[in-house]
C-alpha cells in the first residue's frame, strides 16, 4: 500500500471519484475502471471499511468456511488495484457540486479534485454502548448485527440492547441460535411496531429486562456478563451472558454533506434504485444510503449500480458516442 499515502500520481481530472473505500467503494471501483474510467478513491483511514474491523465474516457468497474481515478487505482493496484503481489515503473538506464539474478540496494536501461525477460511499457505524469493558470485547462477544453474528451463540444466552424495531426484531431472530435472549431497553416500554412487539412476547427463549441500561461490560478471556444500572430502582446486578448484540442506533457519516444533498432526519442519504441522489451525476452506495439491510453483499450490490450508473451518466452528458 505504498502508494495509498502518496498523493503524487493524480490526474488533472477523473471520471468519477469514490469517497469511502469499503465494500461499496471498492466495487464501485472495480465497475467503473472495468468501463474505462478514471476512477479515484478517496478512503481516510485504510481500505475495507467498518468490514476490515470484524472478525469473522461467515455469510458473504463464495466463502463456506467464513473468511476474517481483513483478508476480505484485502481481497476487495487488491481487485481493485488489479484494474489500476486510484486509492489514496485523505480527508475531503470541501465541495462543489454545482456546475458540470464537480470539485474536491482536501484537507491534507493543497490539492483541489475536478471530477465529472462522485460516488458517495461513506459508510456508517453503529452507536456503541460507550461503557467500560466494551473495546475489549468488540468483535469477541459484543457484535452489532445478527445476521453476521448469531451463528456463532448456538446453544448460548445473549443480550440484546435496545428496544426499536432493530433490537426486537433481531432478538427474536437471535433464538434460532441462542438458548436465551434477554432484550434489555433503558425505558418501561418498547419502541418497537407491535407486531414485532407481539411476536417477541409469544417466544418463550425471549425474556425482557427494562429500565435497565449497560453500565460495565465484564470478562477474562472472553465476555463473561453485563453490570446492568436499574434506573427505577438506583441499583446495579449483573447479568450472566456469553454474547451481547447492540441495536442503539447508527450514524450515517454524512455530516459535511447537510445542506448539499437530501437526506432522511437520520442524516442517511436519499436515492433511487439507481443509486442517483437529488444532485446530478452524484450517487451514493453502501451503509450510508438510506435503506432496509445493511450488510456486505447489499453494499457491493450498491456499488456495482453506481457506477453503471456515473457510466451512463458521462456517455450521456460530457461524449458524443464511445467511451472515456
Amino acid at each position: 500500500m505504498e502508494d495509498f499515502f502518496s498523493m503524487d500520481d493524480l490526474y488533472d481530472e477523473y471520471d468519477t471519484v469514490i469517497l469511502g473505500g469499503g465494500p461499496a467503494g471498492l466495487t464501485a471501483a472495480i465497475y467503473a475502471s472495468r468501463d474505462m474510467m478514471k476512477t479515484l478513491v478517496l478512503e481516510k483511514n485504510f481500505p475495507g471499511g467498518q468490514v476490515a474491523l470484524t472478525e469473522q465474516v461467515d455469510n458473504y457468497p463464495g466463502f463456506p468456511e467464513g473468511i476474517m474481515g481483513g483478508d476480505l478487505s484485502m481481497k476487495m482493496y487488491e481487485h481493485a488495484k488489479a484494474f489500476n484503481v486510484q486509492v489514496k489515503n485523505a480527508i475531503p473538506k470541501e465541495f462543489n457540486f454545482d456546475g458540470k464539474y464537480k470539485y474536491i478540496h482536501l484537507e491534507n494536501e493543497d490539492i483541489t479534485i475536478k471530477t465529472k461525477t462522485i460516488i458517495i460511499a461513506t459508510g456508517a457505524k453503529p452507536k456503541h454502548l460507550e461503557v467500560e469493558g466494551e473495546n475489549r470485547f468488540l468483535g469477541r462477544g459484543i457484535s452489532f448485527c445478527a445476521t453476521c453474528d448469531g451463528a456463532f451463540f448456538k446453544d448460548k444466552d445473549v443480550a440484546v440492547i435496545g428496544g426499536g424495531d432493530s433490537a426486537v426484531e433481531e432478538g427474536v431472530y437471535l433464538t434460532k441460535f441462542a438458548k436465551k435472549v434477554y432484550i434489555v431497553h433503558r425505558r418501561d416500554k418498547l419502541r418497537a411496531a407491535k407486531i414485532l412487539q407481539e411476536r417477541a412476547f409469544q417466544n418463550d427463549k425471549v425474556e425482557f429486562i427494562y429500565n435497565c441500561v449497560v453500565d460495565k461490560v465484564n470478562g477474562e478471556n472472553k465476555l463473561e456478563s453485563l453490570t446492568l444500572y436499574d434506573r427505577v430502582k438506583n441499583e446495579k446486578k449483573d447479568l450472566k451472558v456469553d454474547g451481547v448484540f447492540v441495536f442503539i442506533g447508527w450514524t450515517a457519516d454524512t455530516e459535511i454533506f447537510k445542506g448539499m444533498i437530501e437526506m432522511d432526519e437520520a442524516g442517511f442519504i436519499k436515492a433511487n434504485e439507481k443509486m442517483e441522489t437529488n444532485v446530478p451525476g452524484v450517487y451514493v452506495a453502501g451503509d450510508v444510503r438510506q435503506k432496509e439491510l445493511r450488510q456486505i453483499v447489499t453494499s457491493v450490490s450498491d456499488g456495482a449500480i453506481a457506477a453503471k450508473s456515473a457510466e451512463k451518466f458521462i456517455t450521456a452528458n460530457f461524449l458524443i458516442g464511445g467511451k472515456p
